[in-house]
């Protein structure tokens, strides 16, 4: 894991508890920045080896399960892999929730459903604890980088008082409402992101049968109105076709599904996204499921497996 330490952490309280659950390629080096700003940390991963790894490297301690590791913890963060992930490290016995002092915050950055994270407010109230659905932008090395963008979903005044607290993994920590939120904020982050790669794919596939040196035409046009972060961050390395950066198809997916399914619940109309998504199951087909959300761009380049 690579992770890079921030030269301005917020000041946090000291005696500050924590616990992280998920030390995935987002969570371990969120959880680092956690501890580098001065959290004392207990971790909690399924496998037990990375979790102990992480100590080893980080410090802290490591527990053998969600309820351990959230015992006596002031925030508990999870960022697990789906709404069942988040179920299972939350409820039950030895779920997080069962070990959480009252008036403790559960701190999801995991991109779920609104439904789950509404699901796990309410579980919460009747327990005496508080929950924030609060997922992240920016991908593996904004991780990294601890200069991830928040949208959080949940009680302003919790919100406000975690916010310097998870500002050490965040560039930007906001609230957009209610619980739930978050995540729907985070759906419109990815809607857009699936169109704006569909359109930077098809003009670098365009320009290349123009034989124009794309490189250039990027570099021009990325200082007028079809600038954007994808077309100067990926647009590059697209060209060259290197798909490693860590935001896999597969989690684009699985975020653009959750999407569709609020699309059709609330009534929205979302044609470009289906078809996208369509789109990046001709790249998982093509065996690039655990390319980055960038090679899009190879379904132009040859043709899908049928």
């Amino acid at each position: 894991m690579n992770f890079f330490p921030k030269t301005d952490y917020t000041p946090i309280p000291a005696g500050t508890k924590t616990a992280f659950i998920g030390l995935g390629v987002m969570g371990s080096p969120m959880a680092a920045h956690l501890k580098e700003a001065g959290c004392e940390m207990t971790v909690y991963n399924r496998t037990t080896s990375k979790a102990k790894n992480w100590t080893e490297t980080f410090g802290g301690k490591y527990a053998l399960t969600p309820a351990e590791a959230a015992k006596d913890a002031d925030i508990v963060f999870t960022c697990v892999g789906n709404d069942e992930d988040l179920r299972s490290v939350l409820l039950g016995e030895n779920g997080a929730f069962s070990g959480m002092k009252k008036g403790a915050v559960l701190w999801d950055a995991t991109t779920d459903s609104a439904e789950v994270a509404q699901e796990m407010y309410a579980k919460a109230q009747q327990l005496g604890l508080s929950f924030v659905d609060a997922p992240v932008s920016g991908g593996q090395a904004g991780a990294e980088n601890g200069v991830l963008t928040v949208m959080c979903g949940g009680d302003e005044d919790v919100i406000e008082r975690c916010t310097p607290i998870a500002s050490a993994f965040a560039c930007s920590v906001k609230r957009i409402g209610d619980s739930g939120s978050g995540q729907l904020a985070k759906m419109c982050n990815q809607i857009c992101i699936a169109g704006i790669l569909q359109g930077l794919s098809e003009a670098i596939a365009f320009g290349k049968t123009a034989n124009l040196n794309m490189e250039l035409v990027l570099e021009v046009i990325g200082k007028g109105a079809a600038g954007s972060w994808q077309m100067n961050g990926r647009g590059k390395s697209m060209i060259e076709n290197q798909f490693n950066f860590g935001f896999a198809v597969d989690w684009m997916r699985k975020d653009l599904g959750i999407a569709l399914s609020q699309a059709r619940r609330s009534g929205a109309s979302l044609p470009l996204t289906a078809l996208v998504d369509q789109f990046y199951s001709d790249i998982q087909n093509m065996g690039g499921g655990r390319l980055d959300t960038s090679s899009l761009i190879l379904r132009l380049n040859q043709k899908p497996k049928q």
